[in-house]
């Protein structure tokens, strides 16, 4: 393409591609200016009334006016192609910079506000981004932040509507399809909100988690719900906090903290309202920091800062703060009363056997979920080693991995001590392999049809018995 002209468009390089397509620097021979020339793949625009939504959202993204928002020209058609003609912002995203370490923590709240005070505009044209992320943002030479692709996101997701998309995954969709759907509308897990993974109809306060997550990311240079997979990641967003800041780094002003948090609390009202009062308080950060201005918190938000970060030390998050403050009172109790050690005897002893049947009762439990990951007929074979547990899978429906998933949650939901149970999907296994695993230690289920191949010469197959 480089060197072709579309319409008045003359295109002159490859600037990258995406899950829209493929991306150009191109020069407008008419208003004599470079552009950004996104060519979408046909199978986006391919059906009319999709093609029509498409138009209406990308024409109500044109008329969003904002520094911090990179402004679409023009959307046409030439060549069988329909085109995206985009301001040419020149410089480096922002996940570039942090992979430099380009960052400080004064430029990173920079960032955020403009990105704020540019969602705030968006957002009160109704204009949701629903896609935002390190390389979604552009900073100039000269310091600006440009978002990009306002308003276009939802164009990758497939012909569902947001709210039927986690229904489609849990009742049709086979395990190919639904990794497709993750490679598109999934294809940035890391900086999806709880709703979005979860399916459920998005606002404005969808962009402001996602902000946090770049916020969290530029001050720390880690993601803060990144897992091995799409699936454990939109887990994590779902169930799990974010460590705080101030265990990552230090000398980080606990206001921080505070924004950030905010912006990730998991249910939507607990968040910002809008990205106005969330440029408000990052204006007031940004401030403070120039000043060298160290504002106190208020008591309260002093102690649940300790004890967020107290809990990261810790086993067992809040399960283990409380152990330990109820050993605390009680060694305390014992120093400062009168105790006849010799009628402690009979309580060390019950503690001890209510220490055993708890250690015990873990086993117990991933016993029991083992036996109904075995009842799910799509599971070849169950492996379980300490606390991690290998499910070996053929083709399933993606409600098998949702369905397996919960369990795992609702595993460790119960569990009292110990470290979680971590599980491991393999659906991806050769028949060698296969073979190879189910020879190893920890096996407790294979499926009846699963044949174990002998390895001596001259043996005959037998049928590997199913385990309890």
């Amino acid at each position: 393409m480089i060197g072709q002209t579309l319409k008045h468009y003359k295109i002159e390089e490859l600037l990258g591609m995406g899950g829209m397509g493929v991306v150009y620097k191109a020069y407008d021979t008419r208003l004599h200016r470079p552009v950004a020339l996104k060519l979408l793949k046909p199978e986006l625009v391919s059906d009319p009334g999709r093609k029509s939504r498409f138009l209406v959202e990308a024409q109500s993204a044109a008329a969003v006016t904002h520094p911090a928002i990179a402004q679409v020209y023009d959307i046409d058609e030439a060549g069988g192609s329909m085109f995206i003609a985009m301001e040419f912002v020149e410089g480096r995203t922002v996940g570039q910079l942090i992979a430099e370490g380009e960052l400080d923590l004064l430029g990173s709240v920079e960032v955020a506000l403009q990105i704020a005070e540019g969602l705030a505009r968006a957002h009160e044209a109704k204009i949701i981004h629903r896609d935002i992320k390190s390389d979604n943002i552009m900073v100039t030479r000269d310091g600006h932040a440009k978002l990009l692709d306002f308003g276009l996101a939802k164009l990758l997701g497939p012909d569902f509507s947001e709210t039927d998309v986690a229904f489609e995954a849990g009742r049709t969709l086979t395990r190919e399809q639904f990794h497709t759907m993750a490679g598109t509308v999934m294809g940035t897990a890391n900086y999806m909100s709880p709703e979005q993974a979860r399916g459920r109809p998005l606002d404005r306060r969808s962009d402001i988690f996602s902000l946090g997550i770049v916020l969290y990311e530029m001050v720390t240079g880690e993601l803060p719900f990144k897992r091995e997979t799409p699936l454990d990641t939109m887990h994590a967003i779902v169930f799990e906090e974010a460590k705080p800041v101030t265990t990552l780094r230090r000398n980080i002003p606990p206001q921080v903290q505070l924004i950030i948090s905010r912006c990730l609390r998991k249910r939507p009202d607990d968040r910002y309202p809008d990205a106005r009062n969330l440029a408000e308080d990052l204006r007031r950060l940004k401030q403070n920091i120039e000043t060298g201005t160290s504002l106190s918190l208020p008591v309260g938000a002093r102690i649940k800062s300790w004890l967020d970060e107290v809990k990261t030390w810790i086993p067992l998050g809040t399960t283990g703060l409380v152990i330990a403050v109820a050993v605390l009172v009680a060694a305390v109790a014992m120093l400062f009363t009168e105790v006849q050690w010799g009628s402690l005897v009979g309580w060390a002893f019950l503690a001890f056997l209510g220490i055993r049947f708890i250690r015990n009762r873990k086993r117990r439990m991933i016993s029991k979920f083992t036996k109904r990951v075995a009842s799910i007929p799509e599971v070849k074979a169950v492996v379980v080693r300490e606390d991690l547990v290998t499910i070996v899978l053929g083709e399933a429906p993606a409600k098998t991995y949702i369905h397996i998933t919960g369990l795992v949650d609702s595993l460790n939901s119960k569990l009292l001590v110990g470290k979680h149970v971590t599980a491991e999907i393999k659906d991806d296994l050769t028949d060698q392999e296969l073979q190879k695993l189910i020879r190893r230690p920890g096996v407790v289920y294979v499926r009846d049809d699963i044949t174990l191949i002998p390895t001596a010469p001259g043996k005959s197959d037998e049928k590997r018995p199913p385990f309890s």
